[in-house]
Order: structure tokens, then C-alpha cells, then sequence
């Protein structure tokens, strides 16, 4: 007799568990002021700052994405920088307070929080959303993307231990170990469940709409870069083959495509090419398209992540010993070519407009092939053309003069360090924001009062101004039904004429 084991609904239960116990323990939590969370938020950094570059290595093994070394860049990157941010930051408890106009804002949890991580980056994102989903007093379950839910599993097991040592009630921090799309899905759908917090699993976004709750979603970035005439050239070309080669190119807010102004397009190709890119010939591009999109247009998740050298390999062309990125020249943007698509990978599309206002139309085509992108890059001195960008965009963020990855992210700007960046501009999630704690509060505004009831009714209401009778009568008023009753007669009339007419 067989003994047949139904994953989904291991899944489904443990997911209904791990919902109700994060509630009660939420419960708990809510009595917590900043100082004590803090003391926690600490104690789960500290534990696993030691271990960034051992899970670095398993995830980049068991994922078989991009490289360690970048990936422990990222890990220290949240252990550090982030949490150095973090200090300091009020999320609970009083976070504003105006005397002078009379007004108090409460911050208050959302509560439970249902958190998908990726396998593109599991243990920068799973460290840096546990981090501040305590920090801003919630409590979070995870639903470890299936690719790599060891290295999720063995990330959360530390800073679970600390959190739990330092006074976080058991459940409040937690992940499910039999993960399925069914016990996902019954996770963001459970009633313990106030938020969901969805990074990089653009698979389980239809589902998370569904499910009708507050929707933080970072998904494609399909960002262009826009090199302008007054552009440091060598420095821009720089900044894009170190963003787009940091971890093999997974990062979605890595640039996607170049776009050039014309006067500089040769100096631009030359200074690619000492920074040992390789311009594909058109049969090379096509080789290339065909291994790394599927037929159905998804990504071909074996060749995620794979440094240039190999895909040409794997396409079935040589380049240089040494390439770092791959150039695929285009003319057009549009759903069907798979070049003005998120590649992630060291692989980008090059198009190059006669001017910065046709460069402008070309950003837009890009930004809305995939309606999903988040994130535009300019090189230029003019301050005219940079603003003139940052107002025409749809996008989440623009940068200026640095590189997308590290920008973006708040590494190279002092825009806020994360690494969920927020998709709201393409209607997917409720911000566009860099997510930090504030994303994961609600705001109680509590309000004085400073004007008399005398003083509103004279002053703000206007009631002072009107004496005596009213200056519409009852007759007028009824008149004005009459009118309207008139005005239906006709219009059946007319119904009635153009009936017979027909």
C-alpha cells in the first residue's frame, strides 16, 4: 500500500498555522515601543552579519545565480549600511508631533505581514525585510522562493534565534518549509494576513491582487539609460558595465538598454569597447535571443545570471577572452523584440536618437514594453535635459550620473537603501517608494482643537454673511422642478420622433 503525501495541503495547513500564530504574536508585539525593537532589529543583524559571506556562497550554489562574491557585497550591504539607516528611524509610537498647529501622528503595525523572497538575491532581500518589518513593530511570515529555500531557510533559522533571545515573541518572525503555489496563495489570503510584500516573483502577482490587500510589489525595473551629448562618456560607460555586470546582471534595476545621443554615439561604441564589450553582428543577436527567452517569452531561467563569456558560448558564437557584456544594436521598441525586454543577464540593447527629445520618446517606448518599469538613468550635464526627464517619465525613480544597481538601491545616492523597489507607477503595489519601514505602517493623525466653535461658524463656515429670509424661495425652488419635469417631456418627444424616423 502506497503512502501518498498531498504537498499543497501540508502547505495550505502550515500556512493557516503560521498566519494565526504571527497574529497572536503581533498581539504581543503591539505593546512594544521603538526602543525595544530596535534592541531586536539589532540583535538579528548582529547574528547574521557574521555568516553574510557563508550565505552568499550556498545561495549562489543552490540557485545557480550570478556569483558569490557580489552576493556577499549585497548581504553586507543590508547587515550594515541598512541597519546603520535604520537607527534612529520612529515608526511606532509618536513619529510627529506639532504643537504649534495642534496635530500628533501615531505610527501603528499593519500587522501580519505575508513576504515572498526571490532567488535572484534570497539573502540580501530575506535579511533586509525581516529587518524592517520588526523594525516597524509586524510581525512576517515567508513564502522562500522554491530555488532557494535552504539558503532562505538557513538565513531566517539565525536571525529567528536572535530575535526570539532578544524578547520577539515565537511566530512573529517565521517561514514556511513546505512551500507550494497553493499554501502561497492560502497565506495571502488568510485574515490574519494584513499585507503582502511580494519581491521578484512577478508569477504569484496575479494571485496577490486576488487577494484584495495592501500590495507592496517590486518587480521588473526594464530601465533604459540615456547617455546626452554632455555626458562624462567614460564615466557613464563605466558606471553601466559595473551595473550591469554586478552579479552577472540579476539585479532588475540594472540597465536594460542604452540610448544614445547621435553626436556621441562613435566615442560612446569606442569607450564600450575598452571596457571589453562586444557589439553582437545581427545573426549573433539572433542566436542569442533564441536561448535566453523560452517560446512562450518567459526568461530561460537556466541562463539567469550567466556571465557574457557563457551565453555567447551557449548561443553558439566566440568572443574575446574576457567580455564582460553583450551589446544587441536595435531600432526598435516593442513587445516583439525580446532585446527591449528585462534580460537578466550582461545583455543590453543599444538604439541610438538624434537628439535627447527623441532619446525622451525612445526612455518611454522602453519604460512601457513591459508596463512594469521602475527605474530610468541619464548621464548629462545639462540640468535642463535632467529635468525635463525626471518630469516626462513613467517611472518610479530616475538617477543622475550613477549607476542603476547601486543607485537604486541607495548605495551610490541618498535615496532610501533597499532592496525591494516599489512598481506603483506601472499600477502594480501601493508605492513607487524605495520600501522602507515607513511603507509598512499606517499613520494614526490625531488632532487638537485650536478654533472655537464661534470662530468656525462666523470665519471658516461663512454663516456670519447670511441674515434674514433665505434668498431662494420655495417657489423657485419648485419652479425648478417644474423646469426639469418640461425638460423629460421633451425628451421623450424627441425618443418618441426618433423611434418613428427609424
Amino acid at each position: 500500500m502506497m503512502n501518498i503525501i498531498d504537498n499543497d495541503l501540508l502547505s495550505i495547513q502550515e500556512a493557516r498555522i503560521l498566519a494565526e500564530n504571527a497574529y497572536r504574536a503581533h498581539e504581543d508585539m503591539a505593546y512594544f515601543d521603538q526602543d525595544k525593537l530596535d534592541r531586536i532589529v539589532e540583535a538579528m543583524a548582529d547574528a547574521v552579519q557574521p555568516h553574510a559571506e557563508e550565505l552568499a556562497v550556498l545561495s549562489a550554489n543552490e540557485t545557480d545565480f550570478g556569483n558569490w562574491r557580489d552576493k556577499y557585497a549585497k548581504n553586507t550591504f543590508v547587515c550594515g549600511y541598512l541597519r546603520e539607516q535604520l537607527r534612529g528611524q520612529r515608526c511606532v509610537g509618536v513619529i510627529g508631533d506639532d504643537p504649534a498647529k495642534g496635530l500628533v501622528d501615531i505610527g501603528v503595525s499593519m500587522g501580519v505581514i505575508a513576504a515572498l523572497a526571490p532567488a535572484t538575491s534570497p539573502v540580501s532581500t530575506t535579511i533586509y525585510k525581516a529587518l524592517i518589518a520588526i523594525k516597524s513593530g509586524n510581525a512576517i511570515v515567508f513564502s522562500p522562493h522554491p530555488r532557494a529555500q535552504e539558503t532562505i531557510a538557513r538565513a531566517l533559522d539565525i536571525m529567528i534565534d536572535a530575535a526570539v533571545n532578544a524578547g520577539l515573541p515565537e511566530g512573529a518572525l517565521t517561514y514556511m518549509k513546505t512551500v507550494t503555489a497553493s499554501g502561497t496563495i492560502e497565506l495571502m489570503n488568510h485574515e490574519c494576513v494584513s499585507m503582502i510584500f511580494n519581491t521578484g516573483v512577478p508569477g504569484m502577482l496575479d494571485a496577490a491582487m486576488d487577494a484584495h490587500k495592501p500590495l507592496i510589489y517590486g518587480g521588473a525595473g526594464n530601465g533604459p539609460v540615456f547617455i546626452e551629448r554632455t555626458a562624462d562618456i567614460a564615466k557613464a560607460v563605466s558606471d553601466i558595465v559595473a551595473s550591469k555586470t554586478f552579479d552577472n546582471g540579476l539585479l532588475p534595476a540594472a540597465e536594460q538598454s542604452i540610448v544614445v545621443d547621435a553626436p556621441i554615439a562613435d566615442q560612446v561604441r569606442e569607450e564600450f569597447r575598452r571596457n571589453r564589450a562586444w557589439f553582437m553582428s545581427g545573426d549573433e543577436s539572433k542566436k542569442l535571443a533564441r536561448i535566453i527567452f523560452e517560446s512562450d517569452g518567459s526568461a530561460n531561467e537556466t541562463l539567469i545570471g550567466v556571465p557574457a563569456e557563457k551565453l555567447a558560448e551557449k548561443a553558439g558564437f566566440t568572443v574575446p577572452e574576457g567580455t564582460t557584456l553583450l551589446i544587441s544594436e536595435e531600432k526598435y521598441a516593442s513587445n516583439y523584440n525580446p532585446y527591449t525586454r528585462e534580460k537578466l543577464g550582461p545583455v543590453v540593447a543599444y538604439f541610438v536618437e538624434e537628439d535627447w527629445m527623441h532619446a525622451c520618446e525612445k526612455c518611454i517606448e522602453l519604460l512601457l514594453t513591459e508596463r512594469q518599469g521602475h527605474t530610468l538613468v541619464i548621464h548629462s550635464r545639462s540640468e535642463n535635459v535632467v529635468r525635463e526627464f525626471a518630469i516626462k517619465k513613467p517611472v518610479g525613480r530616475v538617477l543622475v550620473n550613477t549607476p542603476a544597481t547601486f543607485g537604486s538601491m541607495g548605495a551610490t545616492t541618498n535615496l532610501v537603501p533597499a532592496m525591494t523597489l516599489g512598481s506603483g507607477t506601472a499600477g502594480y503595489g501601493i508605492t513607487s517608494d524605495n520600501v522602507s519601514p515607513r511603507n509598512l505602517i499606517y499613520v494614526r493623525k490625531v488632532g487638537f482643537g485650536i478654533r472655537s466653535v464661534e470662530t468656525v461658524d462666523s470665519g471658516i463656515f461663512g454663516r456670519s454673511e447670511l441674515s434674514g429670509e433665505p434668498t431662494v424661495t420655495v417657489d423657485q425652488l419648485q419652479h425648478a422642478d417644474e423646469v426639469k419635469t418640461v425638460q423629460g417631456v421633451l425628451r421623450d418627444i424627441i425618443q418618441k420622433i426618433d423611434g418613428l424616423n427609424d
